[in-house]
């Protein structure tokens, strides 16, 4: 039987000697066989290595991995680091054999890590816990490429026994372990990178990434949905390429249709980066750093490469895996195909009266507040630990503000941005809903609900009132997860039948109802640039300060529990 040999033309691009050079790639049997230079010739197109993103929860973009294959190899993208463990949290080890076997229905080359946090910590309820002999059995599979990240970085700098053999065993193993350290400094920092520490995507400012490079860590620059880190992370392109790569994270699904690691690469390339280093960053530095197997562009190698048009826009053209021809002219080849749907939620429907925020002793109402706010009162009134959510970060602010009370209830002020906030435990039937107050989110009507709630995925809501608060949330308890939206303007849901996380239906359905939803918020006063996206991470306990748990308000920098109203 004769090898159909393939070959193109175009310029090449040569990430390890940094060079282009007009020539053709021929390949046979999914490898890159001969790469013929033709210096004679004049090509207005490129030929590159295709696109790894360095570190993401496929999860987050709410379609399961074949679904997501489709949309990301428009945008160039090969392969991924995915750390599976959105849904270890709900269903564990079958969670994750779950994203495996999805994965293996589509030429795109997933690469999975085993989750080192299920759960993130102690103070939350998730749907599974895997401890270090769980891990160490996941990390001895093929299948399973590194030790996700480890974001229990108090744990970590204590050298917490039961972290400290995940990380052993995944190092007696030769494979990396991924940090997850926000606003870690000094000899924290060198501390957490001494324990194995190989890599951090949650840098938010350049002196903490350069703090972290000096420890040898690799530095991902993160933009998602709800964090985007790459403008103040870029300068580092222009001094420390080297220990750099690229990553989503978060993605959400309207955005996945519109942009993945190619927008990265668009926006270092105008940012003045030397373009070999930053294709390095988005291809050699993340496969040499996990030992991936993934073509770059050499003979012997996949030929998983891309075609794009010109440095200036970076539009890919087109995208190959193992040969094969995956995307072309912004349309995916890659075949829809039905998911399964495994699932796990007990939450049973709620009553309005559970969002009341009843406090347990006497506290003067709205018009005699008022008269303390004047004054009038020397004995001072008591606060209110408030969540302060920022655009465009998964970090918090912790407030203190005065309450408004009514009935002998705290409520929600709209006119202050102060919004009522819960979390409902979706792995019980009856659990006590925890209440808290948020700021950041400027909705002036209805309320937003949500079983994609880092990292245990409990049920979290924000709103402006109580009765929206409740239809929200049981939106989402009727669809078994899901995103919602309640209030004046109306009721909607996008349902997530897998783990709560992820849909069945096509990548753009998703992605248009996503928007739907999106709009609502929007419509009823959010400035967020992704609200649904921002309120997944107020329930992430390990990143600072403030988040609620469905066991309460806590606090991240005193690695407890705080009370919602002091004084």
């Amino acid at each position: 039987m004769t090898t159909r040999l393939q070959r193109l033309s175009g310029n090449l691009v040569d990430l390890h000697a940094r060079r282009a050079y007009p020539g053709t790639v021929e390949w046979a049997d999914g490898r890159i066989v001969r790469l013929i230079p033709e210096p004679a010739k004049k090509y207005a197109h490129f030929i590159a290595p295709g696109l790894v993103d360095a570190h993401i929860h496929i999860e987050s973009s709410m379609l399961p991995p074949a679904e997501f294959a489709r949309w990301a190899v428009v945008h160039g993208t090969v392969a991924t680091v995915s750390d599976p463990h959105e849904i270890a949290n709900v269903l564990g080890v079958p969670g994750i054999d779950y994203m495996i076997r999805d994965s293996q229905r589509t030429p795109f080359k997933f690469n999975f890590g085993a989750p080192s946090c299920v759960p993130a910590t102690t103070f939350e309820t998730a749907g599974a816990v895997l401890d270090a002999p769980a891990v160490a059995r996941l990390l001895a599979r093929k299948e399973i490429k590194y030790l996700s990240e480890v974001m229990n970085f108090p744990g970590v700098i204590a050298r917490d026994p039961s972290l400290m053999a995940m990380i052993a065993a995944a190092m007696k193993l030769g494979k990396p372990v991924d940090g997850h350290a926000p606003g870690l400094r000094g000899e924290a920092a060198r501390n957490y990178a001494a324990a194995g520490i190989t890599t951090d995507h949650e840098c938010f400012t350049l002196p903490e990434a350069r703090d972290k490079l000096k420890v040898r860590m690799k530095i991902l620059l993160r933009e998602g949905s709800a964090a985007r880190n790459f403008a103040a992370l870029a300068p580092l392109l222009k001094t420390h390429a080297a220990d750099c790569m690229f990553c989503c994270d978060d993605l959400h699904p309207d955005l996945l249709m519109v942009r993945q690691i190619d927008e990265h690469v668009r926006r270092a390339l105008k940012s003045g980066a030397d373009r070999f280093e930053v294709l390095r960053c988005a291809s050699v530095n993340p496969v040499e750093h996990y030992g991936l197997d993934v073509g770059l562009l050499r003979v012997g190698d996949p030929a998983d490469f891309i075609v794009f048009g010109n440095w200036k826009n970076f539009r890919v053209i087109r995208t190959y895996l193992n040969g094969e021809l995956v995307a072309r002219d912004g349309r995916t080849l890659l075949p829809r195909q039905p998911s399964r749907t495994p699932n796990k939620f007990k939450a049973k429907l709620r009553q309005v009266e559970d969002f009341c925020f009843k406090v347990g002793r006497v506290i003067p109402d709205a018009p005699e507040l008022e008269e303390l706010r004047n004054g009038a009162e020397r004995s001072p009134p008591p606060t209110v630990n408030v969540i302060h959510a920022i655009n465009g970060q998964l970090v918090t602010r912790h407030s203190r503000v005065l309450p408004r009370i009514v009935a002998g209830a705290v409520v929600a002020d709209s006119t202050r941005d102060i919004l009522k906030v819960a979390v409902i435990n979706r792995y019980a039937p009856r659990a006590s809903v925890a209440l808290g107050f948020i700021r950041g989110f400027g909705l002036k009507s209805g309320a937003l609900a949500s079983s994609v709630a880092h990292d245990s995925h409990n049920i979290v809501a924000v709103g402006v009132d109580d009765v929206s608060l409740c239809a929200a949330v049981n939106l989402i308890i009727k669809n078994r997860g899901g995103l919602s939206f309640a209030g004046p303007r109306g009721r909607a849901v996008l349902p997530l039948p897998i783990a709560g996380l992820m849909s069945d239906l096509d990548g753009r359905m998703v992605a248009r109802r996503y928007t739907a939803l999106d709009a609502l918020a929007k419509k009823s006063g959010s400035k967020l640039d992704a609200p649904f996206m921002t309120l997944s991470f107020m329930a992430l306990l390990v990143i600072p300060d403030l988040k609620l748990s469905d066991r309460g308000l806590f606090s991240a920098t005193k690695w407890d529990f705080v009370p919602v109203v002091e004084g």
